[in-house]
């Protein structure tokens, strides 16, 4: 069972995550940023990814600790339900369209953490977020599970945006750690990621 559940307590957030990368796309979310629970949602549901994420953040502040530190934790529970690497396939890409928006991600499952973030949000942002906090959330996500991943938006809707942004990435994300039967050991020539 690729799965791992994460807790995660400081002055600011109280997080619990439960994921299963093998899931079938159910998400429960629960973080009091309602467009984030959106974006968390579709994330689960495209990944087919098994997403459970309880945050109680000071969001009466901002929602910036709240919105990062559960990057942080998904990453580390990503991390954990990969384990070493074992048969997946560890590169992937997708592009998803959602109207005049478009969203291109390229991963690789590696285990070293990067994101190169191409686009902008209008100084609004999506939902109330500024558009800085979604670069942040994919940032402390790929640094925490040893993602490498290049994101590329376009639009003129930063809903649209955001929301195929999320889609590609877990589109890219359950390509990535799928498990190539034709792979036995780590898909690295070091021998581990």
């Amino acid at each position: 069972m690729r799965t791992s559940e994460v807790h995660r307590t400081t002055r600011e957030t109280d997080i619990s995550l439960s994921l299963d990368i093998d899931g079938t796309g159910a998400g429960t979310i629960v973080t009091g940023i309602p467009f984030f629970d959106h974006m968390l949602t579709s994330f689960a549901r495209h990944g087919r990814m098994d997403l459970t994420v309880r945050a109680a953040g000071d969001i009466a502040v901002d929602a910036h600790h709240t919105i990062e530190d559960i990057g942080i934790v998904l990453g580390t529970a990503l991390a954990e339900a990969v384990g070493d690497g074992r048969g997946i396939t560890r590169f992937a890409d997708a592009a998803v369209p959602m109207d005049e928006a478009l969203a291109r991600v390229a991963l690789d499952v590696g285990g070293r953490g990067y994101l190169v973030f191409e686009g902008a949000f209008s100084p609004a942002g999506p939902g109330g977020i500024p558009g800085d906090l979604i670069e942040h959330f994919f940032y402390s996500l790929c640094t925490n599970a040893g993602l490498t991943a290049h994101i590329a938006v376009t639009g003129r809707n930063d809903h649209h945006i955001c929301e195929a942004a999320f889609k590609a990435f877990a589109r890219a994300l359950r390509a990535a750690v799928a498990i190539d039967p034709s792979i036995s050991d780590v898909p690295s020539t070091k021998g581990t990621l």
